[in-house]
């Protein structure tokens, strides 16, 4: 009798935070153009994963055809707590047995061949981690992980204290460096500075 195939993973976009820096409204935030959390999806969907949204019901998302691409199907998380662990937790739950690789929705330059690596790891929570800084918002994450995930939850435990407990299987720079330069991969969006250096980046490439 033959193995029974894998699941297919699922991606999950996670797009709940609060975006204060960037003065609200991260998802919809414009990068040549785009909204900031079209690049995420599109990089799910080069990777041949299917993606999903994870937000609060008052996240502000593109309104429909304003997405870049066909618009996601998304999940409402909880209105509290605000912490990434909420998105996390409502994806492995949307999820079931199927893998599922996180990404937020600040990242524009995720790599399709590393999320699908992250997909194709045998390990229930590996972690790309530059520089020995683990990157917990572009990782993947198993159902096995639901219960310390949730009681991290409930005692608002930091999300890299919580990974760190965990025994990750950690991507290092050598590991990391054959999709790209980590610096690009894991840029985050953090506020005008930032925005204005991706816009930068997506006109030199």
């Amino acid at each position: 009798m033959s193995a029974a195939a894998p699941e297919a993973p699922l991606g999950a976009v996670l797009a709940g935070g609060a975006g204060s820096r960037l003065g609200g409204a991260k998802a919809t935030a414009q990068l040549s153009g785009r909204p900031l959390i079209s690049y995420p999806l599109a990089a799910f969907a080069a990777a041949g994963i299917e993606a999903v949204v994870v937000a609060k019901a008052e996240t502000e998302l593109p309104p429909p055809g304003g997405w870049g691409g066909a618009a996601p199907r998304v999940l409402i998380e909880p209105d509290e707590p605000r912490h990434p662990l909420a998105g996390i937790i409502a994806a492995l739950r949307e999820a079931g047995q199927r893998p599922l690789i996180v990404l937020a929705c600040d990242m524009p330059f995720a790599e399709p061949a590393l999320l699908s690596a992250l997909a194709s790891a045998p390990e229930p929570l590996v972690v790309p981690a530059p520089g020995g800084l683990p990157q917990p918002l572009q990782a993947r994450y198993s159902a096995s992980l639901l219960p310390a995930l949730e009681a991290a939850l409930a005692d608002q435990e930091p999300l890299r204290k919580t990974v760190a407990a965990l025994s990750p299987r950690l991507l290092g720079e050598s590991e990391l460096t054959r999709f790209g330069p980590p610096e690009r991969l894991f840029l985050n969006v953090n506020d005008a500075v930032d925005l204005k250096l991706a816009e930068a980046l997506l006109e030199s490439s």
